[in-house]
């Protein structure tokens, strides 16, 4: 993998276990020479995995909708800031500048970047592996919530292994990148679906 889009809040979280995990997530992928893609935010786990990937030599491209820049959050110490008009347009450059996804700890934007990320691997749109870095059991109940989908047939098995789980960056990033191809609904039979 080239480069990671990393999705994360810009909240700054009481408990500073978030931010240093935000801030140990930059430095690893600069380590690992793996680009950065994100938010284009300096806030919160979005300005510290930024700024630490860049302490660290890496690359980091921003992507942002004009009305947060208007709102004074860009970053403006970027290796590239791409200013978008829409979220939608964001997310969508995010799949194209990216060659995988990782999920830390984050709000509503967060979340909606996650289901967006899984539903458009379900549909075929993407065939990048998607994971989810469990801080602090942070996302105990959305995998309890994962797998409840399955069992109620919400969630094809097919489709079950499109989300990678791991506790520590590097378990994922090998997790993702052993991670075989998961067949698309455009590509299923009817008796499949």
């Amino acid at each position: 993998m080239k480069r990671i889009a990393v999705y994360c809040g810009s909240a700054t979280p009481a408990d500073p276990v978030y931010i240093e995990c935000a801030r140990s997530v930059g430095r690893s992928l600069a380590e690992r020479g793996i680009g950065l893609v994100y938010g284009g935010g300096k806030l919160g786990l979005m300005g510290a995995v930024a700024d630490s990937c860049l302490e660290a030599g890496g690359e980091v491209i921003g992507i942002i909708p004009t009305a947060l820049v208007n709102a004074e959050v860009a970053h403006r110490g970027l290796t590239e800031l791409h200013v978008v008009d829409t979220m939608h347009e964001r997310k969508a450059r995010f799949v194209e500048l990216g060659d995988g996804f990782v999920n830390l700890p984050g709000g509503t934007g967060t979340m909606d970047e996650l289901w967006e990320a899984l539903s458009w691997a379900q549909l075929g749109y993407h065939t990048d592996p998607i994971g989810l870095l469990n801080v602090a059991g942070y996302y105990d109940k959305l995998i309890e919530f994962w797998e409840h989908m399955g069992k109620v047939g919400f969630l094809r098995p097919q489709h079950q292994g499109l989300l990678h789980v791991d506790t520590e960056l590097d378990g994922l990033l090998d997790k993702m990148a052993n991670a075989a191809p998961t067949v698309p609904i455009i590509h299923m039979k009817r008796d499949d679906l």
